[in-house]
């Protein structure tokens, strides 16, 4: 029997390999070459540069754009992508080629948990896109709605932390809030986990189709039971707000609203995407910003001092700190700034895929190729940026619009993230409580590691610990409001 199931292995993978090679072979005969070609590192048969992509990725294609220019070809078994590390070149990418790279490149990852390619972030350009970009920018994520946000609840002596889990519940918490305005969060917070660890595993027959004749390693089975699991617990989540009497302020609430005077339009499954897509992109996302930016802020407890005196200052002793007040806080936006500089959540953005031939930076790019863009390098090109690699809120402080125009975390273009406001907002938010109602510092003289683990939102390599304590504020305002 084992004789029987190697000789049948080797038989597949022989299989596999003589189609791959027939394949490419016969792409490579009646594909026109282009004429001033990307320059391309060398790479494997029938594989290409898959097995040189090495985590964490950004870094990899960092060093391969130093070797052979800010403009790189890659091939990935049967895809074709195209890698750019220069600011210029990206705005050429989303300027001139906007339309013709406003498609994104299908996933098997998508089919099962983003309703088969119907979301805002995976639907194809096109009249469906523009209808959920419509409606996500002027309903579900404008300004009026944002602003009515409430705000949401955060033993003597310093207590050690563990503060991954802690700012992903905090920010959950939060969106849950204005999603659903359901407090316990807990069974989304594990598919959000659970989610992001599957989508962090690369499924080769995304670049070597063939092999999804054997659903290799089960990757396929795997992500069609998870985005059952997901679903299921979407749809729960609508025929809960459906059947309530009282109908809340909620972003479902709203789309129900919506899906009753377009039923036609306004599916479950539309209105299911856009729940999960707010849950699941946002929160991760502003998750793992803030703990960049509480370790940054560790390691420099100068900056840490000067965020928690504007606080103070600017909003009195008497209390807490409200969505508001924001905008009277500026040196915390330029913390969350810096830290989308140096860790942007998303550190190659997400792809773009040619809809048609382009030419960028001078190069001719065939249609049908995926576009990355190293938003991580672009935010350290010592070019552009005095000391690249060192936290300086300060540097933004001038308000010159050039900063801005240096800074990419949330794409450009068509596809660009419509949640950079909420982000923003969130973020904000959520630092400057937690540096109001509590005092912070390292759990020893060590500097905080600041290496970065492997992801789909480039998160710490080490989870953040800290320790902390509630500042006089916090105790003050909890001993009266239990005392009315």
């Amino acid at each position: 029997m084992e004789v029987q199931n190697v000789s049948l292995v080797s038989f597949i993978i022989s299989l596999i390999t003589i189609v791959c090679t027939c394949k490419i072979l016969l792409s490579s005969i009646t594909r026109t070459p282009k004429k001033n070609h990307p320059p391309s590192p060398p790479s494997f048969p029938i594989v290409g540069h898959l097995l040189s992509l090495k985590k964490p990725v950004h870094r990899t294609l960092l060093a391969l754009s130093r070797t052979h220019g800010p403009i790189i070809s890659l091939s990935l078994g049967v895809r074709h992508l195209l890698f750019i590390s220069s600011k210029s070149l990206a705005e050429e990418c989303f300027t001139r080629n906007d339309t013709v790279l406003a498609n994104r490149p299908n996933f098997l990852l998508g089919k099962y948990i983003s309703y088969n390619y119907s979301t805002v972030s995976s639907a194809p350009y096109g009249d469906h896109w523009g209808n959920l970009r419509r409606i996500t920018t002027t309903q579900i994520l404008s300004s009026h709605c944002l602003d009515k946000l409430g705000r949401n609840g955060l033993a003597s002596g310093f207590v050690r932390v563990e503060l991954k889990s802690t700012l992903t519940e905090i920010t959950l918490n939060m969106m849950m809030r204005d999603v659903t305005d359901v407090k316990e969060a807990k069974a989304f917070g594990d598919m959000i986990e659970e989610v992001m660890r599957f989508g962090m595993t690369i499924f080769p027959a995304d670049y070597l189709p063939v092999l999804r004749w054997i659903d290799w390693r089960g990757y396929e089975k795997r992500g069609s039971e998870l985005g059952k699991k997901m679903d299921r617990l979407l749809q729960g989540l609508i025929d809960e707000h459906r059947n309530k009497e009282e109908k809340e302020k909620s972003m479902i609430d709203h789309l129900l609203w919506l899906q009753a005077s377009q039923p036609e339009y306004y599916t479950d499954e539309i209105i299911k995407g856009f729940v999960q897509k707010i849950l699941f992109a946002r929160t991760d996302t502003s998750s793992v910003t803030m703990e960049w930016a509480l370790a940054n802020l560790l390691n420099h407890p100068n900056m840490l001092e000067k965020a928690r005196v504007e606080i103070d200052t600017q909003i009195g002793p008497d209390r807490l700190v409200d969505e508001s007040d924001l905008s009277r806080l500026p040196y915390i936006h330029n913390i969350i700034l810096e830290t989308l500089r140096l860790h942007p959540p998303a550190p190659l953005l997400i792809p773009h895929y040619s809809s048609d031939d382009c030419e960028i930076g001078g190069y001719g790019v065939s249609r049908g190729t995926m576009v990355l863009i190293n938003a991580w390098a672009i935010h350290r090109d010592h070019d552009q940026w005095s000391d690249p690699t060192s936290f300086k809120p300060e540097r933004f402080e001038s308000g010159d619009d050039k900063w801005n125009r240096l800074m990419l975390p949330f794409g450009l273009g068509r596809r660009a993230c419509p949640g950079a406001q909420l982000a923003h907002k969130i973020m904000g938010f959520a630092l400057a409580s937690l540096i109001q109602c509590f005092e912070w510092k390292r759990i020893g003289e060590e500097e905080v590691d600041m290496a970065e683990g492997a992801g789909l939102t480039m998160p710490k390599k080490k989870p953040l610990e800290a320790s902390y304590k509630p500042r006089e504020i916090m105790e003050r305002i909890l001993s009266e409001s239990s005392n009315p």
